[in-house]
């Protein structure tokens, strides 16, 4: 049996016809009062019903009460390959488009929706004109007379698969814009979303309802212009080749939040136009901000490790000692720290009188915009004025790490702004009150540009040595745990060359 599925649908069923209500003798007063008008307007009529019929995207033949085809477009034609003249006038598909074997059963159940309410659903395997069977699904209806009783059946039909492939597409949208495991944004050519689903109104931080329409900049806090600049590209040019990553700041219940979004982008254009015209842009996105840090702290590590590698072989060929403590300054510098200083204790009073800790500057990096390795100071021993509480004493004090951050520097940078000792929070520099970044830096004794410091202990010998400061400008972020976890391991290669520098002095 060539029929697969069969089924009733909407009890209503299509429009039918409106019976004509004038009578025989109206008819011929008007068409005498026209002269012969009535038989154009006849023809114009039948003239725009095939013009209707030819215009469907489905594929259209209707048969009579006695199963005669009386009308075919041209996609029923498309489709099977036979012609209107071919096919109007026969009777049924027998013989031509149905095999021989199942004429009468399609037949039957072509022309049994004509006493049923209702349209029905059916599957048939038909003939081509050049001999191949095609499967079709018909949706199929009755037709009745102006007397009210059964006048023929008119069928739609389309080959199954491009019904498939409909459905297909439709179930995906529905799936997308459901609970997909990214999320999904349909941008209109004024770049406001008008469809969200539930993973990217999750990631904007708002609901579904309330990020349609809106504009994007008040969705996104940071980098809303590269993303209106991809979408501008894409509605201009089309869909970039691969994925783009995206850093932005959105909303969160606890603040800002910085996250990094993979995208890919599609220009929608409507499929019913002549030329493609752009209805906007479809823009799919996973927030991939987790595994971005994770990839992006590896490459950290992997470079740092690098350096102390590359510093140790460097130190090893240095025969002065001093000069070795100044490579692994150096080499740690590189992605780091803008500036480095050197401080060592300096030597205990004759009398044995008890005294603060005092520092001397023996090394440090060019300051005052330069840059390059390095140097030795030459302060004949005399302390560098460091004030009551500073970083560098603390570190001393507390012998472990400490971080400190000048009060007015970005959001970052104040939430790094505390001391750490030994991966511990302190304050070092809030104590100073709101002032200019250079003050703030002049005033530790630091270049000016400063603004990020972080001060560890040299330790040798279970005896503290001084003091490694290293300065990050405005352009930098602010020291963290992990960064103070390296400097300290930075810090112990250069304590072990300089206490080997003050024994050989001695």
């Amino acid at each position: 049996m060539s029929a697969s599925r069969s089924e009733t649908t909407d009890p209503r069923g299509p429009d039918e016809p409106e019976p004509d209500h004038e009578s025989d003798s109206g008819a011929g007063v008007g068409a005498g009062a026209d002269g012969g008008g009535g038989a154009e307007r006849d023809g114009a009529g039948a003239d725009l019903l095939a013009a209707l019929l030819d215009g469907m995207d489905a594929a259209l033949c209707a048969f009579d009460a006695h199963g005669v085809i009386t009308h075919w477009n041209r996609e029923a034609e498309r489709i099977l390959g036979w012609s209107a003249e071919e096919a109007v006038g026969r009777q049924g598909f027998a013989g031509w488009a149905v095999r021989t074997a199942d004429a009468d059963e399609v037949q039957a159940r072509l022309m049994a929706v004509m006493d049923t309410p209702g349209r029905q659903v059916d599957e048939f395997a038909l003939l081509r004109k050049d001999g191949g069977r095609v499967l079709i699904r018909t949706q199929s209806s009755g037709m009745r007379g102006a007397d009210g009783k059964p006048a023929g059946v008119y069928s739609a039909f389309s080959e199954v698969h491009e019904q498939i492939d409909l459905e297909r597409s439709i179930a995906l949208s529905e799936a997308l814009f459901d609970d997909a495991s990214w999320g999904v944004v349909l941008v209109d050519v004024d770049l406001r979303p008008t469809v969200v689903n539930g993973y990217a109104a999750r990631a904007l931080g708002s609901g579904r309802g309330s990020v349609l329409g809106r504009p994007l900049g008040e969705l996104v806090v940071q980098g809303v212009e590269e993303l209106e600049a991809a979408l501008h590209h894409v509605l201009a040019e089309g869909a970039p080749k691969s994925a783009a990553e995206l850093w932005v700041s959105v909303h969160a219940p606890d603040g800002e939040r910085r996250r990094c979004w993979r995208s890919g982008f599609l220009r929608l254009a409507s499929p019913l136009a002549e030329e493609p015209v752009p209805l906007g842009v479809g823009w799919m996105f996973q927030d991939v901000t987790e595994s971005k840090l994770a990839a992006q702290e590896a490459d950290r590590l992997r470079f740092r490790s690098s350096q102390l590698y590359r510093a140790g072989r460097a130190a090893a060929e240095c025969e002065d000692p001093m000069e070795a403590a100044t490579v692994y300054l150096d080499f740690a510098l590189a992605g780091f720290a803008d500036h480095a200083l050197i401080d060592l204790v300096a030597e205990e009073r004759q009398d044995g009188a008890a005294a603060p800790v005092r520092l001397v500057r023996v090394a440090e990096t060019p300051s005052g915009g330069g840059s390059g390795p390095s140097t030795t100071v030459e302060t004949g021993g005399i302390p560098v004025r460091y004030m009551t509480g500073h970083p560098a004493l603390q570190a001393m004090d507390r012998n472990g790490a400490v971080r400190a951050s000048a009060p007015g520097a970005s959001a970052a940078s104040a939430g790094a702004g505390s001391a750490a000792t030994a991966g511990s929070a302190g304050s070092a520099g809030a104590a100073t009150g709101a002032v200019s970044s250079p003050a703030w830096a002049t005033a530790r004794q630091w270049p000016p540009d400063s603004v990020h410091a972080l001060c560890t202990v040299l330790r040798s010998r279970g005896r503290s040595l001084g003091v490694v400061t290293f300065l990050r400008g405005a352009s930098r972020a602010a020291f963290e745990r992990p960064d103070a976890v390296y400097a300290e391991d930075v810090t112990i290669r250069v304590a072990a060359a300089l206490d080997l520098s003050g024994a050989l002095s001695d």
